[in-house]
């Protein structure tokens, strides 16, 4: 596949956010860090930019809404188990009820 076709990767946020703390905290300059990920400079600049505005508040944000994902899976996975038990149990029912 030749560069003009290539297809442009596509980055979980999980993974920008991650280049972009290596990139702050590391002692190496970010244009280095870069093509030890594998990526483009610019693009690494680009995310720093993107994902280090106010650093405490995308802290405590990402923690949240991490926990709060891990929650409603939760939530979701009990509500589901409900719900099929409900469905069985109609059907057993309204046989018996026949």
């Amino acid at each position: 596949m030749s560069d003009q076709t290539k297809k442009p990767n596509s980055y979980t946020s999980e993974f920008k956010e991650s280049a972009v703390k290596l990139a702050v905290e590391s002692d190496q300059p970010i244009a280095q860090t870069a093509r030890d990920l594998g990526l483009n400079p610019n693009t690494l600049h680009t995310w720093i930019n993107k994902y280090s505005k106010p650093k405490t508040a995308i802290e405590r944000t990402d923690e949240h809404i991490y926990d709060e994902v891990k929650r409603l899976k939760k939530e979701l996975a009990r509500v589901t188990q409900e719900r099929d038990l409900l469905k069985k149990a109609t059907a057993y029912f309204a046989k018996e009820m026949q």
